[in-house]
């Protein structure tokens, strides 16, 4: 196949703005119309055998003027292939284009985004570290496995499952659990949260018998964009507190990733998170020695080993499954299974992130089916293992939307580097003297950019703000998601017989968006399994060579 210049790009962006308003009315078609298309994709129709199927369909329209429904079918999937198919010159599809060297510089810019909040997951709760990386980085490539290599996320330590893990905790000594220390609570928790992902593989099931759109029949941009929008706002906070540590640290890292971003050059404008943390990480040495910030303290370094086992038996489940205790597994199985249902809320909103910033329709391939089965085994393998639950991480979503380098080979890459890392212990300590400030820097950007995709769901799929239903679902979602969880309690909690439930602001604003979209009359959303659900052809190669 020839390859298709940037020049050509604008000319094709031109094809399918036009082919997009190309209508037919009662079977038939303006012959004149078809024509003028006809003359418009014949000079790329040798290129690209998409285009040269599309002009095929063209001539045999404009012989009669008579368009068949299979005809029609055709040409909307035609249509949505070129429009898929010819971005913009500045996204960059295939990382191996920019060499070796920048691609693994990506991969470890992406390991940096994930690097803070995931191993902040065993920090609270008590879990490895090293295995909490492991099983990161192992769990990432499972799932890219199962996406037949598709899908450009990094699967990291889940959020949604800490209060499980507090509440099991929290539960050592006390009635029923007697004799357990935390460290057998936290094995209950992972074996509690390892059958809750079961649930996944329900769902996926599901989704694969009757179909993606039945499904999405229920997630239309109106409820998956505020989702979006509050999973960025919901983590907000926590990159404010960060940044509260030392706020001229935090402002170097802002600074550095907003400048690098604007105004790099060459391979500095795609790696601005990198940067941010480098910067920073300086500035706070710098400080640090003239008393002007909290001296960085690397005796951990020392002391760590150079190279360690990052999984240990006793942290895992597998001893509590040498000699069961039924009723003690059936009681933390039903305080983390609930918990399951937020975080398949949450990963049909990351996959929908995703799919709006790299522009690709990942509902329709590889398909949720495959996504959540992905996600599900690798968050019941770390699970067994005595590591976190994993989930699609927003934080290098942000980072593809700031790099524009949307091939997934870098963040197998970061992958690849994180199960590296969680074998040597002494560079995990290292990482580990990165100032809270300066993880909470970038993440002050990188959670604006989440809910910032967000929005542009929501404009991009053109959903009618003006007509109260879509109003109303937009409002109720992100109130209760943000209100819920700024709340005192921070949560809502109730109990079903002996069963406390705790549900999540986001999970209670989905839940509310969902059921509101299902029963409120007007619905004026048509998923499509073939066409991405982003309209503005700038975004296919809309933009003239000159940038303009």
């Amino acid at each position: 196949m020839a390859e298709i210049k940037t020049a050509d790009n604008w000319t094709l962006s031109l094809l399918i703005t036009a082919a997009e308003k190309f209508t037919f009315a009662d079977g038939k078609a303006d012959i004149d119309e078809t024509k003028a298309l006809i003359g418009l994709v014949h000079p790329f129709a040798s290129k690209d055998e998409n285009l040269a199927k599309f002009e095929q369909i063209l001539l045999a329209v404009a012989d009669d003027g008579i368009v068949t429904a299979e005809e029609s079918a055709e040409l909307a999937a035609a249509i949505a292939l070129l429009r898929a198919k010819f971005q913009s010159s500045d996204a960059v599809y295939d990382a191996r284009t920019l060499g070796i060297p920048k691609m693994a510089v990506l991969g470890v810019q992406h390991m940096f985004a994930m690097f803070g909040a995931t191993i902040l997951v065993p920090i609270l709760t008590g879990l490895s570290p090293s295995a909490t990386l492991l099983w990161a980085g192992l769990g990432t490539l499972l799932f890219h496995l199962l996406t037949k290599r598709m899908v450009p996320a990094f699967l990291g330590s889940s959020f949604a499952y800490l209060a499980g893990y507090f509440a099991l905790a929290g539960m050592a000594g006390t009635a029923g659990f007697e004799d357990c220390d935390k460290t057998k609570m936290l094995q209950y928790a992972c074996l509690g949260v390892a059958s809750s992902s079961l649930l996944y593989f329900v769902v996926a099931g599901f989704v694969k018998a009757c179909g993606v759109k039945t499904v999405m029949k229920f997630f239309p941009p109106v409820v998956t964009g505020p989702i979006i929008v509050g999973i960025g706002l919901v983590l907000a906070p926590v990159a404010i507190n960060s940044c509260t540590t030392d706020w001229p640290v935090a402002l170097v890292a802002i600074a550095t990733v907003i400048a690098f971003s604007i105004f790099g050059r060459g391979m500095f404008r795609i790696i601005p998170i990198l940067m941010g943390v480098i910067f920073s990480y300086v500035a706070a040495v710098i400080l640090g020695k003239f008393g002007m910030s909290q001296a960085i303290d690397y005796s951990n370094v020392a002391s760590a080993a150079w190279i360690g086992l990052p999984v240990k038996v006793g942290n895992t489940v597998f001893p509590l499954l040498s000699n069961p205790d039924w009723g003690r597994i059936t009681s933390a199985i039903l305080i983390v299974f609930p918990l399951a249902f937020a975080t398949i809320m949450e990963h049909v909103g990351d996959v929908s992130a995703i799919s709006s910033t790299v522009k690709r329709n990942f509902f329709e391939n590889p398909g949720l089916h495959r996504t959540m089965l992905g996600d599900g085994l690798a968050t019941c393998l770390a699970s067994l293992f005595g590591a976190p639950a994993n989930t699609t991480y927003g934080e290098n979503t942000g980072v593809l939307s700031l790099s524009k380098v949307y091939d997934p080979r870098v963040i197998r890459i970061a992958a690849c580097l994180a199960i590296l890392v969680s074998f040597c212990p002494k560079f995990s300590a290292f990482i580990g003297t990165i100032p809270a400030a300066t993880i909470g820097g970038v993440s002050f950007i990188l959670y604006g950019m989440i809910s910032a995709v967000g929005v542009r769901n929501l404009v991009e799929s053109q959903v009618d703000l003006g007509k109260s239903r879509n109003m109303l679902i937009a409002a109720l979602i992100l109130v209760l998601t943000l209100g819920i969880s700024f709340s005192k309690a921070g949560a809502i909690a109730f109990t079903v017989g002996s069963l406390k439930i705790s549900l999540s602001g986001l999970a209670v604003g989905a839940l509310m968006g969902i059921v509101l979209n299902a029963i409120l009359p007007g619905k004026d959303f048509t998923f499509s399994e073939t066409a991405p659900t982003i309209k503005d052809a700038d975004r296919f190669g809309g933009k003239k060579p000159d940038g303009k």
